[in-house]
Parts: C-alpha cells; structure tokens; sequence
C-alpha cells in the first residue's frame, strides 16, 4: 500500500518504472560501449537557484559518434525571464515558453539515454541540474554514472591546457570547432569529437575501458585537489 501512495504524490510519474535500470561502468573494451554524450543550457550557474532550459545528445557507439541517435529539446519554463546567460545560451524567452512540458522531455531524454552512461564536459554540474530536474519533475533518482570529459582530457594529454582549461581550451588545442557555441546539441556534438580523440589516446596508453577510465580520472582528481606538502 506504501509503495502505492508513494506513486501518487506529485512529482513520482509511474512511467519512470518503466525506464531501464543503468549499465554500471565495466571492462568492456571502449568500441563495444555505447555512451550518451550529453550538455545542458541552464538559466544560470547556480545549483539550487537556477534551472534547466534545454538538453542536447549525442551517442557514441562502435567508436564512432551515431548521428542516427540525437536529442535535441528545449524545456518549457513560463516563468522564465532574460537574464544574463540569455546572452551566452542565447534562448529567448519566447522559445523557452513555447518549448516541450519539462516532464514530457525528461521522461523522453531519459528513454533516449537508456541504460548507457553518460559523458559531459565538467559533468557534475550537468548531472546536478539534470539530477535536481528529473526529481522535481518526475521524483526519479538519476543514478546513471558520469565521465567528465573536462577530467580525462588533462589525464590522457597530459602536453594540453591543465587545471580550469574549458571546453574551448580543449577544441583549439585539437583544432576542432562547434558549429555554435552555448547551444546545447552543438556542444555535445563537439564534446562527442573530442571524446574519441581522449579514447584513441587511451586506448594507446593502455586504458581500453570506461571503468579503468574512470579510475584513472578519480585519482587524478585527487592528486589535483591534495594540499600541497
């Protein structure tokens, strides 16, 4: 009966049931995994303040970015006004009220994204506000696991931009380019291309697997964010 009345209270939609579990990271070579590369345009930086406004995917699959699956959704927010980021995002107000209802897109992206991890350019901001948004909207807890591509590009290219190097650092340092920038399917898009470069890398350096990656990555965070002696 509890667990009944738990899916009546607003905000818990029984279609989340639905969803399949996600995959844990594991040992797989990288070419066999498929991977949604994923950013978000939120209305601001702040992670209990601000909210999501549109989500733009991407998958990885068989090494090599499917075009076939993408995701492209801007999130209805009617209250939602001009801001500051307006100016970065460049989303309109206007756009922003006449785009998908928050808990259709959400249930429809995390359909999408399956049972597969996920890979975002410094990730835990975008599995926070994605995390926080599928909780009030749906009462679903987002547990698919996250690689942060702002994470594995310092470890594996260890001669490029280092520590606080953004998204644009590293495109410039492998010479490629975002059809445009602060638009949420085009950054996937080129944080997808930039994935591949980090995988072949990897893979030459012995690391043929999300979960040896994100191993790697977890120390190396470590050993950046250690008081110096």
């Amino acid at each position: 009966m509890k667990r009944v009345l738990d899916w009546l209270r607003p905000g818990n939609d029984p279609r989340c049931s639905e969803l399949p579990a996600p995959r844990a990271l594991d040992d797989r070579p990288l070419v066999e995994q498929r991977l949604v590369v994923v950013d978000l345009e939120t209305s601001g930086l702040n992670l209990q303040r601000d909210h999501l406004l549109a989500i733009g995917a991407v998958v990885i699959e068989h090494g090599a970015i499917d075009f076939a699956q993408q995701f492209e959704c801007t999130l209805c927010q009617p209250d939602h006004k001009a801001s500051a980021s307006t100016l970065i995002h460049g989303i309109a107000p206007s756009a922003i009220a006449a785009g998908s209802e928050p808990t259709e897109a959400l249930l429809a992206f995390m359909d999408f994204v399956g049972d597969s991890p996920m890979l975002a350019f410094h990730a835990p901001f975008d599995q926070h506000m994605l995390q926080r948004a599928l909780k009030q909207q749906l009462g679903y807890r987002l547990q698919h696991p996250f690689l942060d591509v702002a994470d594995l590009a310092p470890l594996l290219c260890p001669e490029g931009p280092q520590r606080r190097a953004g998204l644009d650092d590293w495109l410039n340092h492998f010479k490629l380019q975002a059809a445009e920038r602060h638009n949420a399917s085009a950054d996937a898009l080129a944080t997808a291309e930039l994935a591949l470069i980090l995988f072949s890398k990897a893979r030459r350096q012995g690391l043929d697997s999300l979960a040896e990656l994100q191993r790697r990555a977890q120390s190396w965070r470590r050993r950046q964010t250690a008081p110096s002696l």
